[in-house]
């Protein structure tokens, strides 16, 4: 029987897959994919998590019943607690509050103890992720903080396995490696294997915009000016960690988290490869730099992780559009109402007064209201139209509304677009209704049109 002992003793010897429909006509060389979510903890991290532990092991840092202490974007835990679990430790993560959520969930379902901190903060505070796990490892007994920026044990997981795999699995044929850079280790510890065999292989990483990683590599100058926020998941840094050695990077290139999100979904509908946020920040990186490949050339792409862990992120229409990376589609009666706050309809009815409808806008805050009777819209009443009747006689106060509404707001279906919305949109006519799918009727606004397309 071919059996295996654990379930870390399968990690590595994951499948190079050839990229048929992206860049198809723009990029001329063979462009093979080395898709890590075929590791047991999906990522590419389950290679370093194993390797950091029997490391720290052969130190005599690490002793049974121990616990492992890491600051992590989510992937380098989850290989951890993986080795972790086969080996009876305990484990503490550290990660930032721009992870995914689905990151998380996976942590603390393997056991693991997560602390979320606030990722727009300096590498000194001490809210830090880094330095909340430096702190938890002089608090806690027996803890190790194994710390993958500057263990070297991270770039040598991928000198021993990495590197021989794409040697192996291209014949020694690979001309160009590609990878998005963060820890260092990933990118160094193939690069250094690939070199050794042939010096002439071209080491390309991608950056993230916000990351002082490329004008490092370009300048040697650590510039905190380049730092700023950014959304993509595990690649980039404010600092140089020390598994960075810089001779074995040929070319950095940025990509912005805009161009990353929207790659991967069409990594997800065009090449059936489900990619998480840095499969898509690599991609899009390749396609910028396809100047730097010719006919004949054999690159070799790291895809990190599996695009399950950004389900409510960039595979989320909603997340999506809500940061303008869907501004180019069609916005929609459904998503205008999705995003607005209050959708309970606020409505008067045709025995209220004049004064009455305008104490209920002022309460809420309103510029019309439907008249609504016996669950019908029959007519309408907006400031502009209060203004007018008050100007004319004050005491159309107290008249009711039945006498002096104007026509019923028109309505709507979900998929109207805001375009086809806007055409109803007048001086006369201020809002629009719309059915929801649970057959409850809402308005739309001017105002609620205007902020959708803002």
């Amino acid at each position: 029987m071919k059996v295996f002992n654990n379930i870390v003793e399968t990690i590595g010897n994951t499948p190079l897959v050839r990229l048929n429909k992206i860049g198809k006509g723009i990029l001329k060389a063979e462009i093979l994919l080395k898709v890590e979510y075929f590791n047991p903890g999906n990522s590419i991290k389950d290679r370093i998590g194993i390797s950091m532990v029997e490391e720290a092991e052969k130190r005599g840092e690490l002793k049974p019943g121990g616990t492992i202490i890491e600051c992590t974007s989510g992937n380098t835990g989850m290989g951890l607690a993986l080795a972790a679990a086969v080996r009876g430790y305990k484990c503490i993560f550290t990660t930032t509050d721009k992870q995914s959520k689905e990151k998380v969930d996976i942590l603390r379902a393997l056991g693991a103890e997560v602390i979320v901190c606030p990722t727009n903060v300096g590498h000194d505070d001490p809210r830090n992720y880094h330095q909340v796990a430096e702190r938890l490892l002089h608090e806690i007994p027996g803890a190790v903080f194994v710390n993958q920026y500057e263990n070297l044990s991270n770039r040598d997981a991928h000198y021993k396995t990495t590197g021989p795999e794409i040697w192996e699995q291209t014949d020694g044929k690979v001309t160009h490696y590609v990878t998005t850079i963060g820890t260092g280790g990933t990118v160094t510890g193939t690069s250094m294997y690939l070199k050794e065999k042939n010096p002439a292989i071209r080491t390309l990483g991608v950056d993230a915009y916000g990351s002082i990683l490329k004008k490092y590599k370009e300048t040697g100058a650590i510039d905190m000016t380049e730092a700023y926020p950014y959304l993509i998941e595990g690649i980039g840094q404010d600092i140089v960690p020390g598994n960075f050695d810089f001779k074995y990077i040929d070319f950095v290139e940025q990509v912005s988290d805009k161009d990353a999100a929207l790659m991967c979904r069409r990594l997800a509908r065009e090449e059936g490869i489900f990619v998480g946020f840095s499969g898509g920040a690599v991609v899009q990186g390749l396609l910028q730099m396809k100047d730097q490949f010719k006919e004949g050339d054999v690159v070799v792409v790291i895809l990190h992780d599996h695009g399950s862990r950004y389900i409510a992120k960039i595979f989320n229409d909603d997340w999506m559009r809500d940061r303008g990376f869907l501004k180019d589609e069609p916005i929609t009666a459904k998503a205008i109402v999705d995003r607005k706050q209050i959708k309970e309809l606020v409505s008067a009815s045709p025995v209220d007064t004049v004064a009455d409808a305008f104490r209920k806008m002022k309460e809420l805050a309103l510029t019309q209201l439907p008249v609504i009777e016996g669950g019908k819209d029959v007519g309408s009443i907006t400031e502009n139209m209060i203004l007018h009747l008050l100007m004319e006689n004050p005491y159309y106060r107290d008249t009711k509304l039945a006498e002096v509404m104007g026509k019923p707001f028109p309505y709507v279906g979900l998929n109207h677009t805001a375009a086809e919305i806007s055409k109803l949109i007048s001086k006369e006519n201020s809002a629009v209704l719309v059915k929801t799918n649970m057959g409850e009727t809402t308005i739309i606004t001017e105002f609620d049109l205007i902020e959708a397309m803002a």
